[in-house]
């Protein structure tokens, strides 16, 4: 089915005339669309998916033509080559899967309600309209839609309305762009609006479920994120307006469709009074990750999927930058290196990985490039090694240079490297195409060898993997200027380590500040001097060593019982991200444990030794005193102790719901998750759950549906579990967008995790035809070999996804998940324990 011929070589669009006439009572799109192109060849191809198509016309005349199903095609013989006009008459469903043109749905006052949105990355434009969906394949585009309209309705689009007759709103036509950004949506919205300084009309809209106090966070972060990006990018915002909008029903997180943005309502809409930080800082780099792409993906468009990592890579950035320069209070930066730092060292390790740069045909494939921890986290932190190499000057004058050659166009990251080069006169490409075309990352090892101070760099691998004698150029970032700013080279040598030592009088380092993509292993020489000198490191420094000491014992380097002894020492900081690298390590130990044994019993009080001043230092109640450090760290200290079953914690949380037990939404937002989830497991009842339930159900609170979530699937009554699972496909109860966080609390419950393997089994079908079109589709997988870890699940999960291989899209993720899962099981047998001997010595 591979698309061996794009569509634009054949027929080149130049202007879009569409019509649609939408009926949500019979969930019924009729329409119509006139292209004007050029056609390279008599007989063309357009792409359609699941359209009825009636009759298609060339210039007014009626010509032949077909539907090919298998390659998404209306095959159309045209008397001659040449400019053209297709008129293409056609009708086609509404779809209740997320993709196209599709209804969310809501409740006002236990009256449902819909509004009609739509979502055409990557390719479900054509199941809109017919158009030539390829992102090479810009045009312009009037838009005229009419609807089932009520009284008070709303319709929004990429562009401002310019008028409406007959019942039919016209918007203004459209700059040059792709098919997959086009957008519009109505029904019955609330808005807010503002202006920026040059003059961009910027809105916030949603649905009436929602208190109009919502949507300002949002209103203000947008605004001042397109101001940010006028000045940095130093080219102006193309359109009239910037329109960011939720929908209740949303698979992706957000889409930057030109103009008129689209959000989960969970990272637009929220309660200005009671938020946790994170998820303020959440919800303000969505926004500024989709305004970045206005720019970066809209204005200057890759010119096929491939190059995917130009839109998503530098967005995933450019949200970091934004975000630093408006809330500069928040040090963002500190939540990359937790996040996307993270997600890409553990993900990037896995022999078969996909490169940030993919080579890719065919459609059902393309879906399966947005790998969150490649294309965007590895992506990013390509761009951030860029940024730091020709520095804030040359990134700047490289990108308005970049924005001014391929403005309303295509590029190629070749384009990218060549604006960079030329703004900074250093050879940028040469230097990021190892980390560009290349899966995997290096360690580079750091070690005395005959008094010489040796590194050495090497493909890190967690599980096998095949020594392909890959090298990156990477920049060390050290703190002895004898490493050179770029190592190239297998092996080097930096002198004398003892005269080093004397001379620089503070221990070697590589990577200070945890920005370059590779992880370092110190012999112990070098390490013990580390350790000695821990007061000496930053949070930064001491997050990089407890992540780097991590990824190698996954990686069998090392062994993780050399790090139990180790964790005590960091459990006073008072940092975020010291606390989120200490438990991310501490939560790996889990693994080694079985439930309700002696060693779990032991893990439990290793938690409580870690966490217990810390939880007396902090409290449960968010204090006026509290740094944003100390907002963020109250989480991983309460959920240690509560996984400790520190007999305090488990009656204060406790207390704490019994006193709020009328009004648990008002609890406060980054705690009220311990105290539903303690109330579940250690105080549960049929009654309370099927409050919980309904609550869920009734709260427009994207938040607190998520803490409700969180607390159900952690209960231990296995009559409740069936109960839950009966939800999952109940849409009223649990939206199809919010199901893989059900289903993988459940997994992740050791008492629901049979359940919960048995219901995806049996329901896979349903499950594909329900989310099967979108992006997160795959992840399913990823969940599953996120929890699994016995040899036996292992089996099971060969057993029922290997005969699932060929299916497109499924291929990668299920040779990776499948490595991801075996290499855990080696780990476990190997080091169990050890690990659990490390405990025992640390807790006694």
């Amino acid at each position: 089915m591979a698309e061996l011929t794009h569509f634009y070589q054949l027929f080149q669009p130049e202007h879009y005339d569409i019509y649609l006439d939408i009926n949500r009572a019979t969930k019924t799109i009729s329409g119509q669309t006139k292209i004007t192109g050029d056609a390279q060849t008599a007989s063309i191809a357009i792409h359609q998916k699941d359209l009825a198509v009636s009759a298609v016309q060339a210039d007014g005349q009626d010509v032949p033509f077909k539907l090919d199903a298998d390659n998404d095609a209306i095959r159309i013989d045209l008397a001659k080559a040449g400019k053209t006009t297709l008129t293409i008459t056609y009708t086609a469903p509404l779809t209740d899967t997320m993709m196209g043109i599709y209804p969310s749905y809501y409740e006002v006052n236990g009256e449902k309600k819909q509004i009609i949105g739509t979502q055409f990355e990557t390719n479900a434009a054509r199941q809109a309209f017919p158009s030539v969906d390829e992102p090479e394949a810009k045009a312009t585009f009037d838009l005229a839609i009419k609807f089932d309209e009520q009284a008070g309705e709303t319709i929004l689009s990429n562009m401002p309305e310019i008028k409406t007759e007959n019942g039919v709103h016209y918007f203004d036509t459209t700059v040059k762009m792709s098919t997959y950004l086009i957008a519009f949506a109505f029904g019955d919205l609330q808005g807010k609006e503002t202006t920026t300084k040059s003059g961009v009309k910027v809105g916030v809209f949603g649905t009436k479920a929602h208190q109009a106090n919502e949507l300002d966070f949002a209103l203000d972060i947008a605004k001042r994120s397109i101001e940010f990006y006028e000045d940095f990018y130093q080219t102006p915002y193309p359109l009239p307006h910037s329109w960011q909008l939720a929908l209740p029903d949303f698979s992706a997180g957000a889409m930057e469709n030109w103009g008129l943005v689209t959000y989960r309502e969970a990272y637009l809409l929220l309660d200005p009074d009671n938020t946790a930080l994170d998820m303020k800082q959440r919800v303000a780099t969505v926004i500024a990750h989709e305004l970045a792409h206005q720019w970066f993906g809209d204005l200057v468009t890759m010119k096929w999927w491939d190059d995917l990592w130009l839109n998503e890579s530098f967005a995933n950035m450019m949200e970091y930058v934004a975000i630093d320069a408006l809330e500069p209070d928040w040090h963002i930066w500190e939540t990359f290196q937790t996040s996307e730092a993270a997600a890409a060292l553990q993900r990037d390790a896995t022999d078969g990985v996909q490169s940030v740069h993919v080579q890719v045909e065919n459609p059902a494939e393309i879906d399966a490039l947005f790998d969150g921890a490649i294309v965007y986290a590895k992506g990013a932190r390509m761009l951030v090694m860029a940024r730091a190499l020709v520095g804030d000057d040359a990134l700047r004058k490289g990108l308005k240079a970049y924005f001014k050659a391929h403005q309303y166009g295509n590029a190629q990251g070749k384009d990218l490297w060549a604006a960079f080069g030329a703004a900074s006169g250093i050879d940028v490409g040469a230097i990021m195409n190892s980390w560009l075309e290349q899966p995997g990352y290096p360690v580079v090892t750091a070690s005395v060898v005959d008094g010489q101070l040796t590194l050495k760099q090497q493909q890190f691998f967690i599980g096998d993997g095949k020594d392909a004698g890959r090298q990156w150029q990477i920049p060390l970032n050290s703190n002895y200027d004898a490493a050179p700013e770029i190592l190239a080279e297998t092996t080097t040598k930096l002198g004398n380590y003892a005269e080093l030592r004397s001379a620089n009088g503070k221990p070697f380092r590589l990577n200070v500040g945890n920005n370059s993509h590779f992880i370092v292993k110190y012999d112990q020489t070098l390490l013990d001097d580390i350790l000695a000198n821990l007061d000496q490191l930053n949070a930064i420094d001491q997050l990089q060593l407890l992540q780097d000491l991590r990824l190698l014992a996954e990686g069998r380097q090392i062994s993780y019982a050399t790090i139990v002894p180790l964790l005590s020492r960091f459990a006073a900081s008072q940092s975020t991200v010291v606390n989120d690298a200490l438990y991310r390590v501490a939560g790996d130990l889990k693994k080694f444990v079985t439930p309700d044994s002696k060693e779990e019993a032991a893990l439990r009080q290793l938690f409580d030794q870690l966490s217990a001043d810390q939880v007396t230092r902090l409290g449960w109640a968010p204090k006026a005193s509290d740094s944003n450090d100390d907002q963020l760290t109250r989480p991983y200290v309460l959920s240690a102790a509560l996984y400790a079953k520190n007999a305090k914690a488990i009656a204060d949380a406790h207390q704490l719901f019994v006193d709020n037990r009328d009004q648990l939404a008002t609890l406060p937002a980054d705690t009220r998750v311990f105290v539903l989830r303690n109330e579940v497991q250690n105080y549960g009842s049929e009654d309370l759950f099927n409050a919980l339930l309904a609550e869920s159900r009734q709260t427009a609170d994207a938040s607190y549906k998520a803490d409700i979530c969180a607390a159900l699937t952690s209960t231990q009554d296995a009559k409740l579990i069936a109960q839950l699972i009966e939800k999952f496909e109940d849409a009223d109860t649990i939206k199809p967008q919010d199901l893989r966080a059900w289903f993988r609390g459940v997994l992740a419950n050791d008492a629901g995790q049979q359940a919960a393997w048995d219901w995806i089994r049996n329901d896979w079908a349903w499950l594909e035809a329900t989310v099967g079109g979108d992006m997160e589709f795959t992840t399913y997988i990823t969940v599953i070999a996120g929890i699994f870890r016995t040899a036996d699940r292992l089996a099971e999960f060969k057993a029922f996804f290997e005969p699932k291989l060929n299916t497109p899209g499924l291929t990668r993720e299920i040779q990776m998940d499948t490595k991801v899962i075996t290499s855990r099981v080696a780990l476990i047998e190997a080091e169990q324990a050890a690990v659990n001997a490390a405990v025992a010595t640390v807790v006694k």
